[in-house]
């Protein structure tokens, strides 16, 4: 009887995994990850970066460069998205330090909240930003423009509505 029982649990379970969305999948070794969504014309990506922003982009960019010994880049305006960027090397992925850029700069507000800085949002990569962003609102998942923008690496970006993602703030970038 406890074999029989066993062998009806064991058959529920694989047919429940077999219909459970693939973040979920993903925590059985079992079941292949499937990266995107089921059906879907576009697939999630590496973690480009995370975004941190910094008051003091100079002793920001000094601590990871003199102090850890990471590879920075040079400091890049980026007036469209109202930001100084630097970045900063990790091997596998990099971090972007943001500092405010003109009167309207979204890092003013952040830091205004958060004196000593923090981060700011992650950067995912997309193989298709437009049809993320078709399939995204079809969801009901809110972005913080109409059209995607160029970012700092001169890829089209994207920001979701943290609102939408959990708490984050999260930008696609075309891959």
């Amino acid at each position: 009887m406890a074999a029989s029982l066993l062998k009806v649990a064991a058959t529920n379970l694989t047919k429940c995994v077999r219909h459970t969305l693939p973040s979920v999948r993903a925590m059985s070794s079992s079941v292949p990850l499937r990266q995107g969504v089921p059906g879907s014309v576009w697939n999630l990506g590496k973690l480009n970066h995370v975004a941190i922003a910094v008051p003091d982009l100079e002793k920001a960019t000094a601590l990871y460069r003199d102090v850890l010994g990471a590879k920075v880049s040079e400091t890049v305006p980026l007036p469209e998205h109202g930001v100084y960027t630097v970045f900063v090397e990790l091997g596998n992925t990099k971090l972007e330090l943001l500092h405010p850029l003109g009167e309207k700069s979204p890092i003013s507000g952040f830091l205004q909240k958060n004196k000593s800085g923090g981060m700011h949002h992650i950067c995912i990569e997309v193989d298709d930003i437009n049809a993320a962003i078709v399939d995204l609102k079809a969801r009901k998942i809110r972005t913080l423009s109409p059209e995607p923008r160029i970012g700092a690496h001169g890829k089209p970006v994207m920001f979701l509505h943290p609102k939408d993602c959990d708490g984050v703030l999260v930008e696609l970038e075309q891959a």
